[in-house]
């Protein structure tokens, strides 16, 4: 295959990426996070919500979050740069992803987020669980291209609904606690430890 839907060598996008994910694990050694979990041990799934692992692990439930990023950048960058090559739109989702990820784990947005009752002891995630974001927003992006929108749509408020019943959290909460926290959305979250 050389191209990803004709405009970019995949040898080009693949360069690309190896870039951005080095900057991203680059930036986040430098913000003072750790690579693994402290302890080392590195699971493939943390499912407590208030568990000092969440963020830590290679996915969790917020990494759907992530695949709803892809769908978002997928439409987005459709729209705004439509004869942009597919591969040079991917790398520009890829670029704001790595772009939020770094953010998030500035002291700013660490003490933004542990306002929220579901990160409350927040300290920001290890490097392989961002890494694993960036991927799943690449899947989801993909996923987009491939898929008719309806279906991402419904796959998008399933993940939703889903996650604000599984853990009352998901990308729209989320979105909502940090940009405008109040406190029965928190007293809310908080009642999901009992």
């Amino acid at each position: 295959m050389k191209s990803l839907r004709a405009g970019m060598p995949v040898s080009r996008l693949a360069l690309g990426a190896a870039l951005l994910v080095a900057v991203q694990v680059g930036v986040l050694h430098v913000l003072g996070q750790p690579f693994l979990p402290l302890d080392g041990h590195l699971k493939l799934w943390e499912r407590e919500v208030f568990s000092p692992r969440m963020s830590q692990e290679l996915t969790d439930w917020y990494s759907l979050s992530h695949i709803i990023h892809g769908f978002g950048f997928f439409w987005l960058l459709r729209l705004i740069l439509p004869s942009l090559p597919m591969g040079t739109r991917l790398l520009i989702a890829m670029g704001l992803e790595v772009g939020w990820e770094i953010a998030e784990h500035t002291p700013m947005v660490i003490q933004a987020y542990r306002q929220q009752a579901t990160a409350a002891g927040y300290k920001g995630d290890s490097i392989v669980n961002p890494l694993s974001d960036t991927v799943m927003m690449v899947a989801g992006f993909l996923f987009a291209a491939a898929v008719r929108a309806r279906y991402v749509i419904a796959l998008a408020i399933g993940f939703e609904i889903f996650t604000a019943v599984m853990i009352r959290d998901g990308l729209l909460l989320n979105i909502i606690g940090f940009v405008a926290p109040s406190k029965a959305l928190n007293d809310w979250q908080a009642g999901a430890q009992h």
